[in-house]
């Protein structure tokens, strides 16, 4: 059984792992959109977020977990959202956030994720989603944007949770018939947490921090 000194070592490492990653890739790649384009990105990709809570998982949202819901947001928020795609999704015409006319790469950029070695693709795991596409804003969650990632490290395990503005939005990786995994909790709720390894905090050693997408301005 692995000790609390090994754990917490094994936690450091990769904290320092992916601190480095993070900011070398950032440093590598300027952001593929801009300002204007970032905050559009984000609000869609919220309220995409939020209709899965809401209405229940998409039935074209294939592989759910935590890092999918991410994958499957991102990717929904930067297609066209034209009548077919609200049709699709579900959604009606009204309190939608603004269209961002944005290229054919930038429409792709949720299909090309870096994965290491070189490799791009649609797929990555959360700790790849942290460690080459996003990287680090720090452990205080006030500096949190909504669309920004909550990444936590439970040793065998990695898990995201995307900050909404006021509250997170989760997949909890196990989908029942009787429950599709989709959950939220507010600030408050994950401070009082009973089982403090998901409390968002800098004292936590699980928490490792808030996190953006490499591809947003801001």
């Amino acid at each position: 059984m692995e000790s609390p000194v090994s754990a917490l070592i094994a936690r450091v490492g990769l904290l320092a792992l992916l601190l480095g990653l993070s900011s070398r890739v950032l440093a590598a790649e300027p952001p593929a959109l801009d300002v204007q384009q970032s905050q559009v990105f984000r609000a869609w990709f919220v309220r995409i977020a939020q209709e899965q809570l809401s209405q229940g998982p998409s039935p074209r949202w294939y592989q759910q977990d935590c890092a999918g819901l991410v994958r499957f947001a991102a990717n929904e928020a930067l297609k066209v959202h034209d009548d077919k795609w609200l049709r699709s999704n579900g959604l009606s015409n009204r309190y939608l956030p603004p269209e961002s006319p944005l290229s054919e790469a930038q429409r792709g950029l949720a299909q090309q994720w870096q994965q290491g070695g070189g490799k791009v693709g649609p797929y990555v795991n959360a700790i790849k989603l942290i460690q080459f596409n996003s990287h680090l804003i720090g452990r205080d969650v006030t500096q949190a944007r909504p669309g920004d990632l909550m990444f936590f490290d439970q040793g065998d395990e990695q898990h995201l949770m995307i900050w909404m503005g006021r509250y997170v939005a989760y997949h909890t990786g196990t989908t029942t018939p009787t429950d599709n995994g989709m959950r939220s909790a507010s600030l408050q709720q994950l401070m009082n947490w009973k089982d403090t390894r998901w409390i968002p905090d800098a004292a936590n050693p699980n928490f490792i921090g808030v996190y953006r997408l490499n591809f947003l301005s801001q």
